[in-house]
């Protein structure tokens, strides 16, 4: 008897959980008799195809990542279903889910699909990782009104729309894509974290109904300007930083009045953000001052981390 069929006579059948990360499981014959099961990690094996959990109905966690799986199947019977983990394979399309009417979460990053779709019953989805695919447009996503978390980072996306029907979402990554204007926001009043890093941003704009964001990270894009955010009184953190927000103009004012930087005019309506501790600007020309940490902590006494800095209080 091999080391791995010795693993499975041990385990006791009325087992709940099972993890099998890195067992190079080929199929899934092995279990069967294991009917109680509500957790089954299969990370990292070698599997090809789903099949072999026809007698696993009781699941309500399943973990699938890393594996060698082109087509999503055979899932349709798990109706107890509430998270269901498919990134790091080899999918094209999401299909054959939609029978999982209790799923809460669905992760598949890293796969090779282009479109979104086959969503349209899941309506108790609350997170839905798509990043690190090759979506090039946002829709079908207006069934999914739970929807809390979206993650389209690292796809072709070059335009922010669609999103209006998802009135809950509290968190939207969108990182590395293509997006030169944020826009399509105005619906999501309760979005908390935005994250915009890594694309062709030029502006910031279009964020006056997204007074509950504290996460704002529009790091590595085309900005020159900080403008239209003062308004966020819920800001807790501000990533801007590698842009090309200009240099400081009349630095000795900006020492003596802890208030003007030239190109830089909304600084003094970041003093007014009470709960912003944490700011990135680094990357910026304006930053190459050599006395720049000085004067912006100066000028922003709330903050408590400059960069990577923690600063002094």
């Amino acid at each position: 008897m091999s080391q791995k069929e010795d693993f499975f006579e041990s385990v006791p059948s009325d087992v709940e959980e099972l993890d099998l990360n890195h067992y190079r499981l080929e199929n899934l014959i092995e279990l069967n008799r294991f009917k109680r099961l509500k957790y089954l990690c299969l990370r990292q094996n070698l599997l090809t195809e789903i099949t072999g959990l026809e007698e696993n109905e009781e699941l309500q966690e399943l973990d699938l990542y890393d594996n060698r799986l082109n087509k999503i199947e055979n899932l349709n019977f798990l109706n107890k279903l509430s998270s269901l983990d498919l990134s790091y394979n080899k999918f094209k399309h999401i299909e054959n889910i939609d029978g999982l009417v209790n799923l809460t979460s669905l992760y598949l990053c890293s796969n090779k699909i282009s479109q979104i779709s086959g969503l349209e019953k899941l309506s108790k989805l609350r997170v839905l990782e798509l990043g690190a695919n090759r979506i090039k447009k946002i829709e079908n996503l207006d069934a999914l009104t739970d929807l809390q978390e979206l993650y389209l980072g690292k796809n072709k996306i070059e335009v922010m729309e669609n999103l209006g029907k998802l009135k809950k979402l509290r968190l939207l990554s969108i990182q590395s894509n293509r997006i030169t204007r944020i826009t399509g926001l105005e619906e999501l009043a309760n979005l908390e974290e935005l994250y915009l890093s890594h694309n062709s941003t030029e502006r910031l704009e279009n964020l006056e109904s997204n007074i509950r964001l504290k996460i704002l990270d529009i790091g590595n894009n085309q900005i020159s300007t900080l403008e239209n955010i003062d308004h966020l009184k819920d800001l807790e953190e501000l990533w801007i930083n590698n842009n090309k927000i200009g240099s400081f103009q009349n630095l000795e004012e900006l020492w003596i009045n802890n208030n003007k930087i030239g190109s830089f005019q909304s600084l003094n309506a970041l003093k007014g953000l009470e709960r912003l501790e944490t700011v990135y600007f680094e990357g910026n020309p304006f930053a190459e001052d050599t006395q720049y940490r000085m004067k912006i902590k100066l000028a922003l006494k709330q903050i408590k981390q400059l960069d990577a800095t923690l600063l002094r209080q």
